[in-house]
Formats: C-alpha cells, sequence, structure tokens
C-alpha cells in the first residue's frame, strides 16, 4: 500500500491539520530518517504551502492547530509545534506552545530545523559565498575534498543535493558523495 493511501486511511482523507478535504498532499517532516507514515502527515494544499513558506502564513488559518496539537500521529505533533513556535509572536500560538507536552525525543525531532530557536541563538550555515544553506538545499563542491578516514576525494564540481545541516556547528554540513554519505565543510560548497 502506498503512503499516500496509508495517510488518507489515516487521516479520515481530511488533512491532519486543519481538516480539509480539498487538494490533499501528503508532507514529509524533515529530517527524513526511516521514512514512512511516522515521518509524514497528510496536508492540504493551504497548509503545505504555508509550512514550506515561512512569512506567507495566515494567521487564522492556523487557529486549527488548537485541536490538531492534541493529534495522536507524532509527525503531526511536530508540524503543530514548528508551526506555533513559528507564529509565537502573535500571542494565542505562544500560550498553546506552553500547554503542548513533546517528550525529550519527540521534541529533538522537533527543533531539528531550528524552528523554534530565537533568531540571536539560531545557527546559520552560509555557502562560500555568503548564500544562507538550509535542509534539503543543493550545493556544488568549489575544491577537490579528501575524505578524511577513505582513499576517496571529492572532486571539483561535485554536485551534492538534499544537503542536511548540522545543528551544533554552522561550517558544517552532511550530504552524500558517490553513495557516501560525508561531512563537508561550507566553505568548500556553493549553493545552486
Amino acid at each position: 500500500m502506498s503512503i499516500e493511501r496509508e495517510l488518507n486511511k489515516r487521516a479520515g482523507s481530511k488533512c491532519e491539520l486543519c481538516g480539509s478535504t480539498e487538494n490533499l498532499k501528503v508532507y514529509e517532516v524533515l529530517p527524513i530518517k526511516k521514512g514512512g507514515l511516522d515521518e509524514a502527515v497528510m496536508t492540504c494544499a493551504i497548509c503545505k504551502d504555508q509550512i514550506e513558506n515561512p512569512g506567507n502564513e495566515d494567521l487564522n488559518h492556523w487557529r486549527c492547530l488548537n485541536d490538531s496539537m492534541w493529534n495522536e500521529n507524532s509527525a503531526v505533533q511536530v508540524v503543530a509545534w514548528r508551526m506555533l513556535s513559528r507564529l509565537r509572536s502573535a500571542g494565542w500560538p505562544k500560550e498553546l506552545l506552553d500547554m503542548m507536552y513533546l517528550d525529550e525525543d519527540l521534541l529533538a525531532y522537533a527543533q531539528a530545523t531550528g524552528e523554534g530557536e530565537e533568531d540571536e541563538n539560531k545557527i546559520i550555515h552560509r555557502d562560500s559565498n555568503g548564500v544562507i544553506l538550509e535542509h534539503g538545499d543543493s550545493v556544488v563542491l568549489i575544491k577537490d575534498l579528501k575524505v578524511k578516514g577513505s582513499s576517496m576525494v571529492a572532486k571539483q564540481g561535485t554536485a551534492v543535493r538534499n544537503i542536511r545541516l548540522d545543528h551544533e556547528n554552522a561550517e558544517y554540513i552532511e550530504g552524500k558523495v558517490d553513495g557516501q554519505t560525508i561531512v563537508i565543510i561550507t566553505q568548500y560548497v556553493k549553493k545552486t
């Protein structure tokens, strides 16, 4: 059974965030570790667009989180926590966020994208040109890099897709080169 069908069944053919029944789409909750139902949410096109495009949020649309934040599915809880964190300056989302409880592992997963951090505490990853890198971006190596612990050399011009950010160090990202996941220093990449 496809993930879309399984999510549709779990969600009762509704957006798991706002309850809409129109234009339903699968939203994969980043960072994806194993994939599957535990890391996906059935959303409507409006919710998905506003999740993926910070700054486009319609505050009144997200009042639905008052109900969906109590959903038993962890992926829905994570998305609700992230959206409430993003909107917390509006007042009522902060109150809902204060009521919400996530266990330690789930909270770490919710915070993995940097959502909810104060801007001055947020680690910002920048490429060699100073362009901000985000989880899932594609970059190109601007220099041949020897990979520590192996005989592999990652060649200049190699494209690295779907990068992951190190949330403890602004200079490190992870990506796959020749099928091997490596840590790359941001000063040696350029965002594409």
